[in-house]
């Protein structure tokens, strides 16, 4: 019973739907209602639940006049020509995004000759929609498993490939077909590439291993356009062929001008190398510049408790500013003079007590210079006038891949996801991943079912 004065809103939702003989058909789908006014904001609109059963009842109504409309065409035998007619009816049960489906396709038989046709060329294997499995990579490419599962079970109305251990399964399928996809070449070249490569380490899960190494690239051009790819090493993903493609992906042409960046590990210049790229990378600035960091704080930080020191600090401060110059300027062989002078006044902090949780600043001091020394020695000719580069606007580290290092592999597999990975579902989920953020997931997996043969478009024919 309503309370007095109480009253109600009431909706029917109908289907109407014109089919191909000209004649309209309607459908109740649901009844809505609702306390009269806004009284309580609770009441305002559809639930969550109200719209998934909306959505799930408008699916399935929609998807039945498919099939009813699909059943009517009588396609041509193959073999004679003669019209063929119904055999059986086969069910067939597929997912969407919307629930579950549940459909009957006719069988066909040529009364001729007895040739076997179907009405529509529905595969054998499949079991859900390219979209939905479209958007359970997507979502398991941003998140765990588990938690992908619980927002598309708490928000879709499906009821299938909900379960962590089913969207692993479509996600590295999906993967692998990424893997066997066409190149899509664009129509005009680029007139200059930049491509940065650089590692990073993830947990592993095979044996007699703790970590597996990831190669993560980025290639962008002139015009603004930007890849990004990765791949496992020693995984089934070739990442001298992924760099190949994902260069002529963005347009690579015999003109094109390629600038490669690397981290200095000599791994990463035999991929470029192989890939084609003749020119020699630079060793980016970044790296460089991390353990110059790293250098100047130590120095910044240094005792200050007798004369000596003083003197001394304020001359290894003003020799790690003249060290950054000559590195910046490209002159390697200058920064040695640095290094030396430092090295000779670091005598004078000697038996200097560690200064709380900073511990040892000379001996954190003395271990930076010989990890800047150590890195100059064997990059040296790697080495290029940053400062030139950087005045006439050109690119001079790879900090935009130690960005895509962390969005592409460490969010998701390494930071707040402790977990541990087996080498191909890295690699492949690690493929969905870069299709995500190149936005190219779901090119060439919208087709999964042919034409109908032959089918005569007319109406006529229907039985």
């Amino acid at each position: 019973m309503l309370p007095a004065g109480d009253s109600r809103m009431e909706w029917t939702l109908r289907l109407v739907g014109m089919g191909i003989d000209g004649q309209s058909r309607s459908f109740d789908v649901m009844a809505i209602s609702r306390p009269d006014g806004l009284g309580d904001i609770a009441n305002l609109g559809l639930t969550l639940a109200e719209a998934k059963l909306l959505l799930a009842q408008v699916q399935q109504q929609v998807v039945a006049e498919q099939a009813n409309t699909h059943a009517m065409f009588r396609p041509d035998c193959r073999s004679c020509g003669a019209t063929c007619h119904v055999k059986d009816w086969q069910p067939h049960r597929i997912a969407t995004l919307f629930g579950e489906v549940r459909v009957r396709l006719p069988r066909l038989v040529c009364a001729g000759c007895g040739c076997g046709e179907t009405g529509v060329s529905w595969p054998s294997h499949c079991r859900s929609t390219p979209e939905l499995n479209q958007l359970q990579a997507r979502l398991s490419a941003l998140m765990p498993y588990r938690v992908a599962a619980d927002v598309i079970q708490h928000l879709l109305p499906t009821d299938a490939g909900t379960s962590p251990e089913t969207l692993r399964n479509h996600t590295l399928l999906i993967g692998e077909q990424l893997g066997d996809a066409a190149t899509e070449k664009p129509r005009a070249g680029a007139a200059s590439i930049t491509i940065s490569l650089d590692s990073t380490f993830i947990r592993s899960r095979e044996d007699g291993e703790r970590q597996l190494e990831v190669h993560v690239g980025n290639v962008e051009t002139v015009d603004g356009g930007r890849q990004v790819f990765g791949a496992v090493t020693r995984a089934e993903t070739d990442i001298t062929a992924l760099t190949q493609q994902t260069l002529e992906t963005v347009g690579r042409t015999d003109a094109t001008e390629v600038t490669a960046f690397t981290d200095g590990c000599s791994g990463l210049r035999t991929v470029l190398a192989n890939a084609g790229v003749t020119k020699p990378p630079i060793l980016d600035w970044f790296h460089i510049a991390m353990r110059l960091q790293h250098t100047k704080l130590a120095a910044a930080n240094l005792s200050t408790d007798d004369p000596d020191r003083v003197t001394a600090r304020a001359m290894i401060v003003a020799e790690v500013e003249r060290l950054h110059w000559r590195i910046w300027n490209g002159k390697a062989k200058n920064a040695q003079r640095s290094i030396k002078r430092i090295r000779k006044v670091m005598h004078v902090f000697m038996g200097e007590r560690s200064q709380g949780t900073k511990g040892v600043v000379s001996r954190k001091l003395w271990h930076a210079l010989h990890a800047v020394d150590k890195y100059l020695r064997g990059q040296a000719a790697w080495l290029v006038n940053y400062a030139k580069r950087y005045r006439a606007g050109l690119r001079v580290g790879t900090s935009i891949t130690e960005g895509t290092a962390n969005f592409l592999v460490n969010r998701r597999m390494n930071k707040s996801q402790q977990m541990r990975w087996s080498r191909r579902g890295a690699d492949l989920l690690l493929q969905v991943r870069c299709a995500v953020y190149n936005g190219t997931l779901g090119a060439g997996f919208g087709h999964r079912f042919d034409r109908i043969a032959d089918a005569d478009p007319a109406f006529a024919k229907a039985a």
